[in-house]
């Protein structure tokens, strides 16, 4: 009797880490509840200059000599005009201002590049130092990073629009053993690091600001209790196989010594 129990008890053992190491597929699905018509999306998102970006800058010619153009173009050659001769660019200082050619400083922290674009090109035309001058302002250093239990990874955003289903996938995805429910943003606002955690299976993540990346945001992950048993998985296997080809042979001997006795 007691080893018709322990016989149950190692089917209950088996039965109970296979259940426990399963993921369906509805638990991981991305955006479960995406209505046939679609949700709204912010279009009119821009990122904003923060403290530590790099940027470049370049002041170019519309009907002005190109002698006037040198002194605000220090940072990198501008030629013809072509974004490809970039430079050094500028480095955003910690109280959010730039050193710029001839204007002096700079407060840039909270523009948008459009914004940036404008006001050098206001401050250009009020002091009389260009006619007709046209800046472009590009970001150099829009990244985000990637924290996962498998390591992390740098992701570089050339278009400086990122949202976070999309660092997702740049990052590679993330596996069945993943959190969905608390995949966290962190992001340094005024000086504060703060966090919204995100799930990318339902189309509420739309809804949160934290979905539209700026630079420098740190998406991080937790994996689940199912990653325990997946790492331990070929552990447990072994153990239960082995109980049971031990028990297997003690009932086996167990049946040679009653058959002999009769």
């Amino acid at each position: 009797m007691g080893t018709k129990r322990f016989l149950w008890f190692l089917m209950i053992m088996a039965l109970a880490v296979v259940t426990t190491s399963c993921v369906t597929s509805k638990s991981v699905r991305y955006l479960r509840d995406m209505p046939l018509d679609g949700v709204p999306l912010n279009e009119n998102f821009e990122a904003v200059i923060a403290p530590y970006d790099e940027l470049h800058i370049y002041v170019m010619n519309n009907g002005e000599d190109e002698k006037l153009l040198k002194p605000f173009n220090i940072m990198g050659d501008v030629g013809s005009g072509s974004v490809g001769n970039q430079g050094l660019g500028y480095l955003v200082d910690a109280y959010g201002n730039i050193e710029f050619p001839v204007l002096g400083n700079l407060h840039v922290a909270g523009l948008t590049r459009l914004q940036l674009q404008d006001t050098i090109c206001t401050k250009l035309k009020s002091n009389r130092y260009l006619n007709q001058p046209m800046v472009m302002v590009r970001f150099t250093n829009f990244r985000v990073f990637f924290l996962s239990s498998d390591g992390g990874k740098v992701i570089t955003v050339n278009n400086e629009r990122c949202t976070f289903l999309e660092a997702l996938a740049m990052a590679g995805g993330i596996d069945y053993y993943t959190r969905r429910d608390r995949i966290g943003v962190m992001r340094d606002v005024n000086g504060r690091m703060v966090i919204h955690y995100l799930d990318p299976r339902s189309t509420s993540v739309f809804e949160d600001e934290f979905f539209l990346l700026q630079q420098n945001d740190i998406i991080f992950t937790e994996e689940t209790h199912y990653s325990f048993f997946r790492e331990n998985l070929a552990i447990w296997s072994t153990i239960i196989s082995s109980v049971t080809t031990l028990v297997s042979l003690y009932l086996m001997y167990k049946s040679i010594v009653a058959a002999s006795q009769h």
